[in-house]
């Protein structure tokens, strides 16, 4: 005969390991759940990492495809053009190191000023490398690198047509025709300073040089040292009338909004180049030199 007390120890075993059996497997569901369900979720990440991390644009998918569109305009000396095609100039410089810093190809997407950022956001083009004025407007619609450029907005004036002004002042009327090119910080610059007068603008650098070499214009509004350039070409038609630029600027580069790591990564190569005064020393042969000017397939 079983003792009560046995009988009591036997069923309370019994039914700990019950609860215990019970509870095991309702965990070792609940993991196994969880586990099936992380796989699917592992699963739908990985499926669709590439897609979400790799779009163009991005510095993963720059780094992906191997290749860096570059989007430039042809403004001396920042891009241009030489007698035998070939593409030369601050800018194809420092978008050619930019590349190989990145292990990728450059490949150079020569553009109108105004149709830049349309082509940045369009995706046409990964990144804008042209000597870009960082403003507050064009921030709102694409991100800025820190600058790794300065330079100034300067003036340059037809003598003959200019010959009995007494100053700058004398530019600000609606008769006297100011040229800029569309789209530009000195198109901006021109309208500011000289609001009374009528701009004319076009839709490049080497337009409005002829216009106011040939005396179709009073005067050209343009980033320096392209002013500087124009009068040495011109000595006899084109001066520059004044010992301080119209307006100092700060230039970076513009990438489209949403890809923190590629500005991250920019503002690095900024830093690190600065330091090793890569760029202070290609700045300097492109904008205090002129040896370059003879290979040009149209002075500027």
């Amino acid at each position: 005969m079983v003792h009560s007390h046995t009988c009591h120890t036997l069923t309370t075993t019994l039914a700990e390991n019950m609860i215990k059996h019970t509870f095991y497997v309702g965990f070792t569901v609940i993991a196994v759940s969880l586990v099936l369900n992380w796989a699917s979720l592992s699963s739908a990440i990985a499926a669709d990492g590439p897609r979400s991390h790799g779009l163009p644009g991005t510095l993963a998918g720059i780094l992906e495809k191997g290749t860096l569109r570059v989007g430039v305009s042809l403004f001396t000396p920042w891009t241009i053009k030489q007698r035998n095609g070939q593409l030369v100039g601050f800018e194809i410089d420092v978008a050619k190191q930019l590349a190989k810093d990145l292990g990728v190809k450059p490949e150079f997407h020569v553009l109108e000023w105004e149709k830049m950022m349309p082509a940045l956001l369009k995706q046409e083009i990964d990144i804008i490398a042209g000597g870009m004025v960082i403003t507050p407007q064009r921030a709102l619609k694409v991100n800025f690198s820190q600058p790794y450029d300065s330079s100034g907005i300067g003036l340059v004036t037809n003598i003959p047509l200019t010959k009995t002004f007494q100053g700058s002042h004398d530019l600000n009327r609606s008769e006297v025709l100011i040229t800029a090119v569309t789209g530009t910080i000195a198109e901006d610059v021109a309208r500011r300073v000289f609001p009374n007068a009528t701009i004319k603008t076009v839709s490049s650098s080497q337009e409005a040089i002829q216009a106011v070499a040939k005396g179709k214009v009073h005067a050209y509004v343009e980033h320096e040292p392209i002013t500087t350039f124009i009068v040495l070409d011109n000595p006899d038609t084109v001066d520059e009338p004044l010992s301080k630029p119209l307006l100092e600027t700060r230039a970076g580069f513009a990438v489209n909004k949403g890809d923190p790591d590629f500005i991250h990564f920019l503002n690095a190569w900024i830093v690190s180049h600065e330091a090793d005064v890569w760029l202070s020393s290609a700045h300097n042969y492109w904008f205090e030199g002129v040896e370059w000017r003879k290979d040009l397939a149209d002075t500027p």
